[in-house]
């Protein structure tokens, strides 16, 4: 696991990269398990990239045996990580997960395997409190990681406040909040503009974990 910050002033966003958008009011602290480098890594089998992938089962669809494998590995790193994060803080986080894109109704049961994963493994340890649904989405945006071949679907590019306007938030108020997303990419801003939301629902703090980050001379 690795350790990283999330500037506040380095918001801006990928599509427009003339116009500054402050979505983060604080730096935040923050962690992730593995470089993601994109590529046809998603297509290997045991890389971070086509574990990625293969949760979100939408670009191929993938059997449940395949699915039950991703996310009995996916397990294993929430197993390996986040008890880390939980005694460096000395703190009894409250987990959420940034949703997907498009609103809860749009996906199939095993299209919402990598939330489900998470729940599943806050559940069984007493290590955490489980907000897993306490940010649910109800207004579909545009899927950013299809947006650039043109099948992004319906909704708005990411901007700020947008989790504010297109999700309902939750159980927030005064916890110490453990936001876990399946990937971190700088500048395009979902993950900055999700913590400031749960801030801005009376969250104490915020900590930052996703299981790749997106590695680009872009991200430095």
């Amino acid at each position: 696991m690795y350790q990283f910050t999330i500037k506040a002033n380095e918001s801006f966003r990928w599509w427009d990269r003339k116009e500054k958008v402050c979505c983060l009011e604080t730096d935040t602290s923050a962690f992730y398990h593995a470089a993601y480098c994109g590529g046809g890594n998603w297509k290997q089998d045991g890389t971070i990239e086509n574990l990625i992938c293969t949760l979100k089962n939408d670009r191929t669809p993938y059997l449940d045996r395949v699915l039950s494998k991703t996310c009995s590995r996916l397990e294993e790193i929430l197993s390996e990580d986040l008890p880390q994060i939980s005694r460096i803080y000395n703190t009894r986080f409250t987990v959420c997960v940034v949703p997907r894109a498009k609103h809860e109704n749009h996906y199939a049961p095993n299209q919402l395997l990598f939330r489900n994963t998470v729940s599943n493994y806050v559940r069984r340890t007493n290590m955490f409190e489980d907000g897993t649904h306490n940010i649910i989405r109800h207004t579909d945006t545009i899927t950013t990681h299809s947006a650039r071949s043109g099948n992004g679907g319906n909704g708005s590019m990411p901007y700020k406040g947008i989790t504010t306007n297109t999700c309902n938030i939750s159980n927030i108020q005064g916890k110490n909040i453990l936001l876990i997303d399946d990937l971190y990419t700088k500048h395009i801003c979902i993950d900055e503009d999700a913590i400031q939301a749960l801030y801005d629902k009376g969250a104490r703090s915020v900590v930052f974990y996703s299981v790749g980050k997106t590695v680009s001379m872009s991200n430095y």
